[in-house]
């Protein structure tokens, strides 16, 4: 038995799943007729109360075509200097959009409304780069699975209404901070210009993501999305396996939660664990005493058929998920209290 914590884009669809995506309807997406596609669209705009959405294979693809709906070469977005906008989509803010990245040094992947004001370039100066949209990530990835706070959100959209600046949100994760929160995506969906969200994370998916925006953003995004090679054929085989998430896979999300804290509760109490830090989803990061090396403990617990991933600067990472079973989960506190 192999047990995957490495992220929780390796689960598989399950046998419900599966079904669902075996029965679908399905069309040419490319010409706008696929049923399928179009009742997820239409779904998950109806969730956050937004006029549309796009259907995406990737989250990367859904996140840079919004970055290129909001800018144009020259300009610079502000986001956080852990942002996966900036550190691990492949340049793409520069490659795609011809735009600079302003760094904040946030907490944790986070930061203030002040931060962000701070931030903007005085559209006066001819010699600064011109800033035109703010983007935050919740919840963030290299952050632990951290939760933004949604009044903070608000203080930031009233800098950027102020400011005129577009405002997108790298939902990646973000069903996990509406469980962890208790809020509903109708919360967001009224404070952003953009929303991309996953479908091949937290809720089980095999692919997707989705873009949500405007009607007059959605229809850009559509040419944006086919000069970027995303047009996408008879894929409503796919998109139901996003209803069916949407439909049964976001309260579960609680589970993977669970154990992550239970995780983090064993760590805590192990003596070559140097630091675990907080725990509010399904993300787990911690670093191991500065006298063990990093890359051999990962290899250690592969030997024992548990896999996990290294961040960098001594981080490690831990993500549960939906294919993380309670047995599982008992080996794997096994082996961590049996393993120096």
């Amino acid at each position: 038995m192999t047990i995957n914590l490495i992220s929780d884009t390796v689960t598989l669809p399950t046998k419900e799943m599966l079904s669902a995506m075996m029965q679908a309807e399905a069309g040419d997406d490319v010409f706008g007729a696929d049923p399928t596609v179009n009742k997820l669209q239409e779904k998950i705009a109806g969730m956050f109360g937004m006029e549309a959405a796009l259907f995406f294979p990737s989250g990367t693809m859904a996140n840079q075509t919004a970055i290129m709906l909001h800018t144009k070469p020259g300009d610079e977005i502000i986001c956080d200097k852990w942002a996966h906008v900036y550190n691990y989509e492949s340049g793409g803010p520069a490659a795609n959009s011809g735009v600079a990245c302003n760094l904040i040094d946030g907490n944790r992947g986070m930061f203030t409304a002040d931060q962000v004001r701070a931030h903007i370039k005085n559209k006066e100066h001819i010699y600064e780069a011109f800033t035109s949209l703010v983007t935050v990530e919740n919840t963030t990835n290299k952050g632990g699975g951290a939760c933004w706070d949604i009044e903070e959100l608000k203080k930031i959209r009233a800098v950027c209404s102020t400011n005129d600046l577009a405002y997108h949100l790298d939902g990646a994760r973000l069903f996990n901070a509406l469980v962890a929160k208790n809020q509903l995506p109708k919360h967001y969906g009224e404070l952003f210009d953009t929303i991309s969200v996953c479908l091949s994370k937290g809720l089980g998916c095999p692919i997707g993501s989705l873009l949500l925006g405007s009607k007059a953003y959605i229809k850009e995004a559509v040419r944006i999305r086919k000069r970027l090679g995303g047009g996408m054929r008879q894929v409503g085989y796919i998109a139901a396996a996003g209803i069916y998430a949407l439909e049964h896979h976001i309260s579960r999300l609680t589970e993977d939660h669970k154990k992550a804290k239970a995780i983090a509760e064993v760590l805590q109490s192990l003596p070559y664990i140097k630091k675990v830090e907080p725990v509010e989803t399904n993300i787990l990061i911690f670093n191991v005493q500065d006298a063990i090396d990093e890359q051999e403990f990962v290899k250690k617990l592969k030997d024992r058929g548990i896999l996990i991933v290294g961040m960098g600067q001594g981080k490690l990472r831990i993500v549960t998920h939906l294919d993380f079973t309670d047995h599982m989960l008992e080996k794997l506190i096994t082996e961590l209290k049996t393993i120096y």
